[in-house]
């Protein structure tokens, strides 16, 4: 089945125990970017990513020629590379955000990352929309330079919670490597039925994340999704219907397999990278073979 799919492991999915506030990712993981990549390797993955913090720190151990070689030398087909947000803001936000905007664009253009991820105001406050698909042209527009794509996760919390607002942005903004970042967790805590991704234009969907979910959220969102992730086939939703319903807009890249709990984070490495792939490939059964 991973003949025609390949999957990424997620920073999440295999950073270990990670120190939380506010639901961020404060200093990284306490494993080594190499031993990460190459368990994710070794498990079947075919791509990883860094959370900003976690690069950080990775390139200031192995420098970006250092971080290329290790994804080059383990077989990695993707690299993906997060968190922007802030690209639409002005004054004091904006100046925090263009640094780590710059980082992410020269981290990418030096590893080959597919793509950068972003997402809207996470404070749910909202922006003039004009002025949002400005932003995201130049973004796209600076990421091409980089040799990247930039996809815009869709958040329940934030500014940009809905398929229809996400679509003005990224059809409004016109660009090639401009798109979508469709979560199954943020699709179900969002109440966006899966069907509805189905109608979404193929040239729209940039990437797509996997993983599952208790019945109801277990506190705040914010809580739940980074505390009480479950592995792929172990909670409520069904993931074969909503990769049906990707299939459906002829999306034809990798899907990024996203655990993000506590329980996953204390199991060994190769648990981590071995349970998360398997489950997820098994959701696959009959639909992408």
């Amino acid at each position: 089945m991973t003949e025609n799919v390949d999957l990424i492991a997620s920073y999440w999915t295999i950073a270990g125990k990670l120190t939380f506030s506010d639901g961020m990712d404060l200093d990284g993981s306490p494993l080594e970017f190499p031993r990460r990549v190459e368990a994710a390797a070794r498990g079947g993955y075919a791509g990883v990513g860094l959370s900003y913090p976690d690069l950080r720190k990775t390139i200031a151990r192995y420098g970006h020629d250092g971080m290329a070689a290790i994804l080059r030398d383990n077989g990695m087909r993707h690299f993906e590379v997060e968190f922007l947000t802030d690209w639409f803001t002005t004054g004091e936000r904006r100046r925090v955000s263009d640094v780590v905007r710059r980082d992410l664009l020269t981290a990418a253009e030096k590893t080959g990352a597919r793509h950068i991820k972003v997402g809207g105001d996470m404070q749910g406050n909202t922006w003039p929309i004009d002025a949002m698909i400005r932003s995201f042209a130049t973004l796209c527009d600076d990421a091409e330079e980089a040799g990247t794509g930039v996809v815009i996760e869709i958040l329940p919390w934030s500014s940009i919670a809905d398929i229809d607002t996400a679509l003005q942005i990224v059809s409004g903004a016109d660009r090639p490597n401009g798109a979508l970042l469709l979560d199954i967790w943020h699709m179900a805590r969002g109440g966006i039925a899966y069907e509805r991704l189905a109608s979404i234009p193929g040239r729209y969907v940039g990437h797509v994340e996997l993983s599952d979910a208790a019945p109801i959220p277990i506190g705040p969102l914010i809580e739940d999704t980074v505390h009480h992730r479950k592995l792929c086939g172990e909670g409520s939703l069904d993931v074969p219907r909503f990769l049906r319903c990707i299939k459906a807009t002829g999306y034809d890249g990798p899907f990024g397999v996203e655990i993000i709990s506590d329980e996953q984070r204390e199991w060994p490495l190769h648990e981590a990278v071995e349970r998360s792939f398997a489950t997820a490939v098994a959701q696959f059964a009959g639909i992408y073979a």
